[in-house]
Order: structure tokens, then C-alpha cells, then sequence
């Protein structure tokens, strides 16, 4: 039994234009033989194009959804009795947006180079010379765009340059502070070009923050080390750290040990949609490599004095 065209393109029966255009590019993007190898891909592109060419032209929808699978073979006069397209009683098999002649292999009809942006090679050679008569979608493209964790912070214009097979393409680039790393900044109609009138693709660039040694970001929230003197730690005190928005200052209590988490409420990665990430610092005690003559005269006199035995103490 011939597949239902609507669950083929998993769509209502009721589905909108732009709900079959946007049906037909996401599975064209998941089985076109470029990127997937499953030798039943290439049979599966056919399908969803048939499906969609047939769907997407308003007068062989309207004979599909009244003949059935069955519509090619209706008769024309039996057709143009029930008010069938007139465009079907041409010399051509009617699939919609594009057409088929008579004995084209696989009964599809689509124009591989112009839906996924050109450079497909000699792919258009498996389905036969063909062209498709009606505007079809760009392909959705994407790109990644690496920023440092201060860039990816503060936010901001990004100039980038991408390189293809029709040469380099630059862009501005507003990205979002706050963005993290993995999201996607889409850029509507960048994409692939899209064939007679077709509207183009979008160009998804997704964000990869470059590792930074200062500043570890988990999330929203950040992590930077807070380095302290031993009498700071000791003391108590209120210190400098770096953070992607500029300098910052936390107070480390009396007592603090190495690896003590100071957490700074909101001064993570912003969110432009709720709320922002929190900034940790952690506390590491740092000596000095030498010591004065006075400075060790001090620490001498602390070992003799102090009866605190750190190896007593329970973390």
C-alpha cells in the first residue's frame, strides 16, 4: 500500500505551506545521500520530494486529497469532472512544484544543487536530467563561530568570515551576551540560496568558548581562583579577583582554607531571559617562593608560637 504523502512528510492533513516547506527541508537535510550513507537514503529523498512536490502545489494537492494515492491514474475527463486540476491534463505528470516527464527514473523531481546551495557534485546524476519548474527552499547551513569567554561575557559585533566552495562570506554578527557555549545564533535568509524565487536558508552559527585558564564555565556560572597570602587567609581580608567583566572584589573570611568556594549571587554569564549564572571564587593560599630576612624571622616565630597542627583538621 503506497505511504500516506502527509505521513510521509509528518505533517496534519490540514498542514500549512510554510508547515511543508519546513517539513520537507528538515528530512531533506537528515537523508540527502551527502550526509547520510545509508545506502536507503537515497530512496527516502526521492520519496519526501515526491511527497512534497505533489503537497506543495495547490491543484495536485486538491486531486491528491480526493483520489488518494491513486490520482495519476484517474482518468482526465473523470478528473475534470470533479473539478481536478487543469494543470494535470498537460503532457507532463503533474508533481507540483516541479515536474516529471514521463519515464524519468524514480518518479522525483527536485533540483539537488539549488535546495542545498550547489557543490553537490554529480549526485543529480543518480535521479536523471530533471528540473524543478517551481521555487524550492535553501538548504539551513551551519557554522561554528569560536569566541573567548570575555566575548562571549560581554557580548557584542562579531565580524566572521566563513570560507565554502563559492568563497568567503563575511558577516556582523550581533551576539548576545551571555551566549553559551553550544547555543546557536541564527541568521535569517544567510543560508543556501533558494531556485526559482525559492526563499534562501538560514545560517545557524553555533558558539564554541574557547578554554580559558582563568575562568572555568559550567553553564551560566563561572569559576576563577582567588589567590591569598597566608595572613589573608588567616586574617581575613578583602582581595581583587579577575573576572570576565573586569575586576571584582571578594571578601575571604578569617580562617578560610585553600579550596573554600566565596560564591558572588549574579555575577556569572548573563541571561537575557532570566536570570543570570554566579561567580565562584576559590580561595588558594600562595607563599612566597623567598622570604625577606624580617619575613622569615616572622614565620619562625609563628611555628614556635602556634600549636595549630593542620593535619589534625577533618575536610
Amino acid at each position: 500500500m503506497a505511504q500516506d504523502y502527509y505521513e510521509m512528510l509528518g505533517v496534519a492533513r490540514n498542514a500549512t505551506a510554510e508547515e511543508l516547506q519546513q517539513a520537507f527541508r528538515k528530512l531533506a537535510r537528515r537523508y540527502h545521500p551527502d550526509v547520510n550513507s545509508d545506502p536507503s537514503a537515497v530512496d527516502r529523498f526521492k520519496e519526501i520530494n515526491e511527497a512534497y512536490h505533489v503537497l506543495a502545489d495547490p491543484e495536485t494537492r486538491a486531486r491528491y486529497d480526493r483520489f488518494g494515492p491513486d490520482f495519476r491514474q484517474i482518468p482526465d475527463d473523470v478528473a475534470a469532472g470533479a473539478g481536478a486540476s487543469r494543470a494535470y491534463r498537460s503532457g507532463n505528470v503533474g508533481t507540483g512544484a516541479g515536474r516529471v516527464r514521463r519515464g524519468s527514473p524514480g518518479g522525483a523531481s527536485i533540483n539537488i544543487e539549488d535546495l542545498f546551495g550547489g557543490g553537490i557534485g554529480g549526485f543529480e546524476d543518480m535521479f536523471g536530467s530533471w528540473r524543478s519548474d517551481g521555487p524550492m527552499p535553501g538548504a539551513d547551513q551551519e557554522a561554528e563561530l569560536t569566541l573567548s569567554v570575555e566575548q562571549a561575557f560581554a557580548g557584542g559585533k562579531q565580524r566572521v568570515t566563513l570560507s565554502g566552495q563559492s568563497g568567503q562570506r563575511s558577516y556582523n554578527v550581533t551576539v548576545p551576551a551571555g551566549v553559551t557555549d553550544g547555543q546557536r545564533i541564527r541568521l535569517s535568509g544567510q543560508g543556501g540560496e533558494g531556485s526559482a524565487g525559492g526563499a534562501s536558508g538560514d545560517l545557524y552559527l553555533r558558539v564554541r568558548i574557547v578554554p580559558d585558564e582563568r575562568f572555568r564555565v559550567e553553564g551560566r556560572d563561572i569559576h576563577v581562583d582567588a589567590p591569598v597570602a597566608p595572613w589573608e587567609a588567616a586574617l581575613g581580608a578583602t582581595v581583587p579577583i579577575s573576572t570576565p567583566g573586569g575586576e571584582a572584589k571578594v571578601h575571604v573570611p578569617a580562617g578560610s582554607s585553600s579550596g573554600r568556594r566565596l560564591r558572588l549571587a549574579g555575577l556569572g554569564m548573563p541571561n537575557p531571559r532570566g536570570k543570570p549564572g554566579d561567580l565562584y571564587a576559590e580561595i588558594r593560599i600562595v607563599v612566597p617562593r623567598r622570604l625577606h630576612k624580617r619575613e622569615k624571622e616572622l614565620f619562625e616565630e609563628l611555628a614556635r608560637e602556634s600549636r595549630f597542627d593542620p593535619r589534625s583538621v577533618k575536610t
